[in-house]
C-alpha cells in the first residue's frame, strides 16, 4: 500500500488530494485499488504521509539520532 496524490488546478491555484491505495494482480495485468480517500491535504503535509507508508522508514528531521 501506498500514498497517492492527485493534483488538480483551479486557474492559478493548485489543490492536493491523498488516497490510499493497493496495488494488486488481476488477470495477469497490475491494477490499482483505492482503500481509503484521505481527502484534501497541504503541501507540507506530503512528504510525511508518504513517509508514513512507505515500506522503508525515511529518518525525518525531528527523529532523535
Amino acid at each position: 500500500m501506498f500514498i497517492k496524490i492527485l493534483t488538480k488546478t483551479h486557474g492559478n491555484k493548485k489543490h492536493y488530494y491523498a488516497s490510499l491505495v493497493e496495488n494488486k494482480r488481476v488477470n495477469g495485468r497490475v491494477v490499482q485499488f483505492v482503500k481509503a480517500n484521505l481527502g484534501p491535504v497541504t503541501e507540507e503535509q506530503i512528504p510525511y504521509l508518504k513517509a508514513a507508508y512507505a515500506k522503508k522508514k525515511p529518518r525525518l528531521v525531528y527523529d532523535d539520532p
